[in-house]
């Protein structure tokens, strides 16, 4: 039988010599693990075993044997060293020894964080929460425009407010998920026997007659007080807040149930003699309700560490994006030395080494070999992409098989990774408009509840059966915490949290949850051509010359004359004129019209190339090739005209190759029902060419950068809601005119900052994602909101106890605050479903 051995961190085991013991099988999933010292057993290769507690126990000797039979509790679990959590030291799939010392771990990821700083992590320590640098401001996850700087509670909702920007990629627990589970657990280690004393009568328990009604009272205050006086303190500080605020939220209402549920009890216990009949129940005793105010508290806690606990899965994304990002460097010195060194300290220009294997640290460019690199973190796409020599590289992305040195480019906050991280981190704090319904609705919502609460009171008070009063107070209590606005709060960001992450990992940065809302209303998308719906890197096809003017001397000057552009177009003729050996001449008086070619002396020759409008300002008539140029634009390429000395000499064309995910993203639009128009400064004839062949609805051929903008202006006059996908600087303007600009990121940088949408990896199917995002999201928002309303809808009149005359159902407020909670954890797990969206 084929083995491998155990892979062990620091110094081999001293105990005994187990060269001889089995260790893994390759591909095995589960293993089976020598719980004395760690190492891994093949349970058929015939080693001792030793059943304990009706389980069986293998080892890789005989020493290990009789060291557990001796002790077998010293060896049957151990704590994760990262997290705390308990390890069953037989079956751990994660597991080190450093310096002769074991350690085992719940998953890998606590293994990694161990071995990235096992000091941190030994003798029991765990690194605290590293405080937030000087200058931070903190936000409120459900208020964004709530802005201090200092950490605080919000004056709006209460919620702790969390720091802005980017969060430190080894940042400890969130300090108040820790505080609110060591609040949940003393409230429901206290509330669990006040439940029995309070609620034993209705389960046949009959405590309270054992010990006495009014030792039994007694008893529930002193077990009620520490839950309501120390673990609801942070409730009744949100709840003064919001009145001193005027803000009424769901700490008010919580503090209003809770406190007075208390209160009345406290004075039942110490002054029952000044309570008439109507409060009275059998045996003339005045009921108590500490239970109700504890387990109250302790459902609120639960409801509250579950939502912590969610919101921090919403931040995952931008954690596994920074966890992408290399700690160290390989550098190479100016000597030919080699040396690693913290990502931190790498500047623009150090030459690093990439081995195979290793993420790039930083962005830049291949300065000597090549391999392929996995860029599916970046892009989405899963295929490896081949790099050479002036090729660019990501950092982040991972280096597959060759070995590479590169020059860093962008360090810090300028890499492509931390402006994603940021964007997705600015995202996730901004409010959708329909945010906005929802805020006006709260603001009236916790009035609205507390007079239901009182009227509940007054007509319990009035008519209901004896005792009349206790059971007024029972139903306006009910009302309070049933009616908490807590799910309708979560409903709009906790889908835009999710949702801008779950874009992040599918390439699709989305600027603000105003243009994902925008989006997901979109009817009718503007595309360019080049670069969009075809590759962007157009050849040199063919090369027509009039007037005895030798094609090779045409093409000489016209490649001479595009040395001095950037247009993709001008790239290509350089191209082709490299490829067919033609030289270039020096050119002076380069001149570029916009959306018409370019001009200039090359060789001393006056040289123009452009399109039919550079044509009419030169006033030359492009009769003589009339035919010529339909014949090649019939078959979509793209025609230049090239004047030597204010005379008509030929033309050159391109063709520009549609990209194979194109037409597949066309249909995949249509079919979300967007209408879609080509808008392209090419001419007519090629455009209609290509968006015939790509079964594009409309098309505006030979448009300037400005037609754009007009262009998205005349379709929002006739009601349309417009999307713009565009690259260049050029389109900037259009990208900010639209309702949603859609920047693909192969563009430039002020084509991203204009846009609502960037999509990391410039086609189509990135526009296909992020529609089907918009569109999920917003039902996903609209679920949350119909649930959070309807149950509160139902709710408040069931609490209030409209069922009592037909059922005889008076609800519980603990039963109240246990739906409360649900509701909340309702949205929370409805918004989560998010992350596994189909795009």
């Amino acid at each position: 039988m084929n083995t491998k051995h155990d892979h062990h961190h620091g110094h081999a085991h001293g105990d005994d010599d187990h060269s001889h013991c089995c260790h893994d099988r390759a591909g095995a999933d589960t293993v089976i693990r020598d719980p004395v010292c760690g190492m891994t057993v093949d349970p058929e290769a015939g080693k001792p075993s030793l059943m304990h507690a009706d389980r069986l126990y293998h080892f890789c000797s005989e020493s290990c044997r009789t060291k557990f039979a001796a002790a077998p509790q010293d060896y049957l679990t151990a704590k994760d060293p990262v997290c705390g959590m308990t390890v069953d030291r037989s079956t751990a799939k994660h597991f080190l020894k450093v310096d002769g010392e074991k350690f085992y771990f719940c998953s890998a990821g606590c293994k990694a964080k161990f071995e990235a700083d096992p000091t941190a992590y030994r003798d029991g320590n765990r690194p605290a929460a590293k405080p937030a640098p000087k200058g931070t401001l903190y936000t409120c996850p459900m208020h964004p425009e709530v802005i201090s700087d200092r950490p605080g509670d919000c004056p709006k909702c209460g919620m702790a407010l969390e720091p802005m920007g980017i969060p430190p990629a080894d940042e400890g627990p969130n300090p108040e998920l820790v505080d609110f589970t060591r609040r949940l657990w003393v409230s429901a280690i206290l509330a669990l026997p006040l439940l029995a004393l309070g609620m034993g009568p209705m389960l046949g328990l009959p405590l309270r007659e054992a010990i006495g009604e009014p030792r039994a009272s007694y008893i529930e205050l002193l077990l009620a007080t520490p839950v309501v006086l120390w673990a609801a303190l942070p409730f009744f500080r949100r709840a003064w807040a919001s009145l001193v605020n005027r803000s009424p939220n769901m700490w008010t209402l919580i503090g209003l149930g809770v406190g007075t549920a208390y209160v009345y009890s406290l004075v039942a216990t110490l002054a029952p003699g000044i309570f008439p009949m109507s409060f009275r129940g059998h045996g003339a005793a005045v009921p108590v309700y500490f239970e109700a105010a504890a387990v109250i508290v302790a459902l609120v806690f639960v409801g509250q560490v579950l939502e912590l606990k969610a919101r921090e899965r919403t931040g995952s994304a931008i954690r596994a994006l920074l966890d992408l990002a290399p700690k160290t460097a390989r550098r190479i010195a100016a000597d030919g030395s080699e040396s690693d060194l913290p990502v931190e300290e790498i500047q623009t220009g150090d030459r690093l080494r990439v081995r195979p294997g290793e993420r790039i640290p930083v962005d830049g460019s291949v300065v000597e070999g090549q391999s392929t690199v996995d860029e599916s973190m970046i892009t989405g796409e899963p295929l490896p992409v081949e790099k050479a020599q002036g090729d660019a590289l990501t950092g982040g992305t991972i280096n597959k098989n060759g070995s590479l040195v590169m020059a860093a480019e962008k360090v810090g906050a300028d890499m492509v990774l931390s402006r994603i991280v940021d964007m997705v981190a600015t995202a996730q704090r901004s409010r959708a408009p329909i945010q906005g319904a929802v805020d006006k609705v709260s603001a009236v919502f916790v009035p609205v509840v507390v007079a239901a609460a009182i009227l509940a009171f007054v007509v319990w008070a009035a008519i209901g059966p004896e005792p009349s009063l206790a059971n007024a107070l029972l139903a306006a209590v009910a009302v309070l915490i049933i009616a908490c606005p807590c799910a309708l709060g979560l409903a709009t960001p906790m889908s835009i949290m999710i949702a801008t992450g779950r874009g992040a990992q599918e390439g699709v940065l989305i600027k603000d949850a105003e243009a994902l809302e925008r989006f997901s209303k979109v009817d009718t998308l503007i595309v360019d051509k080049t670069g969009t719906l075809t590759e962007g890197k157009p050849v040199l096809t063919d090369i027509v010359a009039v007037g005895g003017i030798e094609e090779s001397r045409l093409l000489s000057l016209a490649a001479s004359l595009e040395r001095g552009s950037e247009h993709p177009l001008a790239e290509a003729i350089v191209s082709g004129a490299e490829e067919r050996g033609v030289p270039f001449v020096d050119v002076t008086g380069f001149e570029a019209k916009t959306g018409k070619g370019v001009k200039g002396l090359a060789g001393g020759t006056s040289v123009a190339l452009g399109n039919a409008a550079m044509l009419a300002d030169l006033g030359i008539d492009p009769a003589a090739l009339s035919e010529k140029t339909e014949a090649l634009r019939g078959d979509g390429k793209t025609v230049m005209f090239v004047t030597l000395d204010g005379t008509l000499a030929g033309l050159v064309a391109v063709a520009d190759r549609i990209k194979p995910t194109t037409a597949a993203a066309i249909k995949a639009l249509h079919d979300s029902g967007l209408k879609i128009i080509m808008a392209t400064g090419d001419n007519e004839r090629t455009a209609r060419a290509v968006a015939k062949s790509l079964g594009i609805d409309e098309v505006r051929a030979d448009v300037l950068p400005e037609g754009k903008k007009a262009l998205i202006e005349e379709l929002r006059a006739k009601g349309a809601v417009v999307a713009m996908a565009g690259d260049g600087v050029n389109d900037a303007p259009a990208l900010a005119s639209a309702d949603v600009g859609i920047a693909m990121g192969t563009g430039a940088d002020v084509a991203m900052e204009s846009a609502g949408i960037t999509l990391v990896k410039g086609d189509l199917n990135g526009i296909v994602r992020a529609r089907r995002l918009a569109e999920a999201t917003m039902r996903n928002i609209r679920q949350n909101l119909g649930f959070a309303f309807g149950y509160n809808a139902l709710g408040v009149p069931v609490a209030a106890g409209v069922l009592y005359p037909v059922l005889g159902l008076l609800l519980s407020p603990m039963i109240a605050a246990a739906a409360m909670s649900l509701s909340s954890v309702s949205v929370i797990a409805n918004a989560l479903r998010l992350r596994f969206a189909k795009l």
